[in-house]
């Protein structure tokens, strides 16, 4: 009786271990068919809307004017730049610009010790007063041998004797003319001055030393910023493009942007472009002039340049994230009226930041999809919908929120 019970107890107990095998086991399959069934649906389009519908967000191709531009790096230089050395031997007496400064053509820079120069001009000016002196005796005496030769009381060669020596003086005085200006001239240039409108660099030369003008580092540099040139590089391929739109004669807009090509410094025009191109690169060499009024660019600083060759009128444009590009080049998926995409070709101008010009392949109207293609396929229908606030507005959104409720708040506790 006993060991009928204990075979019934195990049997009883293996039955129920039996049952409770199976039943875990069914409970570990359903996930993995639900998991298929998710999976499946994605195979066949990814997450659907009402009716088995893609969700994407739309767009519509525009119709607007847009500047066809060539874009190229470019170096700032100075549109003058200019190493002021004296022009004569002498302690450099006084330094009259500070560091930095802006200065004006004529403005007095420096002085270079005057007093030598100063004597030399006085001792011309004596010489010419001696001279002129003799000169005039000279004259005196011609006068009286003209009266007396017309008396016959002397010879043809006593008179022409006195007429020579008398040019004679009048050369000298004459030669003391050319003297003293030599000597102001010296004088002068002890005074330095601006050759430019620009401004002063780091000072070379300290007050007190003694300057050369053969010196081969002058006493300071001077750059003119207002106006200023860009110097930029572009491909041989363009240089067509460029004598179309007259830039053989300069004239086009060209545009200063930072590294980033995000922020324009200055707007100026085309000046020249090189006569020859560089066969080691196969580029060209254009300079631009900008006026620089807020001192944005400045000598030395790396920009992109942008020139502007012309302005396309009523031009096709969407927005940049409509560009597709596949295997066969660039394509967008076009939302048809029955709101079934059509994927086409189509030939892509330029992208400038968020907008891409269209040459050929839509028109201005046409409903496009912006956001969501890589669900996509030819034929499948879609739902429009708005498109997913960026983090910063969701941010502002959710603080917009807490300052309601935190004033429901106030109100409820009032």
């Amino acid at each position: 009786m006993n060991g009928m019970s204990k075979r019934t107890i195990f049997s009883i107990i293996g039955v129920f271990l039996l049952l409770l095998v199976g039943w875990s086991y069914h409970r570990s399959t359903l996930p993995d068919k639900a998991s298929d069934s998710s999976r499946s649906s994605h195979g066949r389009g990814g997450s659907t809307g009402v009716g088995g519908s893609v969700p994407v967000v739309a767009g519509k191709a525009e119709q607007k004017d847009v500047p066809i531009y060539l874009d190229g790096l470019g170096t700032v230089q100075a549109f003058n730049t200019v190493t002021v050395h004296t022009r004569v031997d002498g302690q450099l007496q006084q330094v009259l610009f500070s560091e930095g400064q802006d200065v004006k053509t004529g403005e007095l820079l420096a002085i270079v010790d005057p007093r030598p120069f100063q004597a030399a001009v006085d001792q011309a000016v004596a010489k010419k007063a001696q001279d002129e002196a003799q000169w005039a005796n000279a004259k005196a005496n011609l006068a009286r041998n003209t009266d007396l030769l017309n008396k016959k009381v002397i010879d043809q060669q006593d008179f022409d004797r006195s007429k020579y020596q008398g040019d004679q003086f009048q050369a000298a005085v004459q030669a003391d003319q050319a003297a003293i200006e030599s000597a102001q001239t010296n004088l002068d240039y002890t005074q330095i001055k601006s050759p430019i409108d620009g401004r002063t660099g780091v000072r070379l030369v300290d007050g007190g030393n003694i300057v050369h003008a053969a010196d081969q580092t002058g006493i300071v540099v001077i750059t003119q910023l207002h106006p200023i040139s860009v110097l930029f590089t572009l491909p041989e391929q363009n240089l067509q493009s460029i004598l179309n739109e007259g830039g053989a004669t300069g004239g086009l807009r060209v545009l200063a942007l930072d590294r980033g090509n995000t922020t324009t410094l200055d707007e100026g025009t085309l000046a020249v472009v090189d006569n020859e191109i560089d066969q080691t690169t196969g580029t060209m060499k254009l300079k631009a002039t900008f006026p620089n009024d807020q001192l944005k660019l400045w000598p030395g600083k790396f920009v992109n340049a942008r020139l502007i060759l012309t302005t396309r009128k009523n031009a096709t444009v969407v927005p940049a994230s409509v560009v597709q590009r596949g295997p066969q080049g660039t394509y967008a998926y076009v939302i048809k009226p029955d709101k079934t995409v059509e994927m086409r070709p189509i030939k892509v101008a330029q992208t400038e930041k968020s907008q891409a010009l269209i040459d050929s392949g839509l028109h201005p109207g046409e409903q496009v999809v912006v956001d969501g293609q890589y669900k996509l396929q030819p034929g499948a229908h879609v739902e429009v919908t708005a498109p997913q606030a960026q983090p910063s507005q969701k941010a502002a959104q959710v603080k917009q929120e807490g300052q309601k409720t935190a004033k429901a708040g106030r109100q409820f506790r009032s």
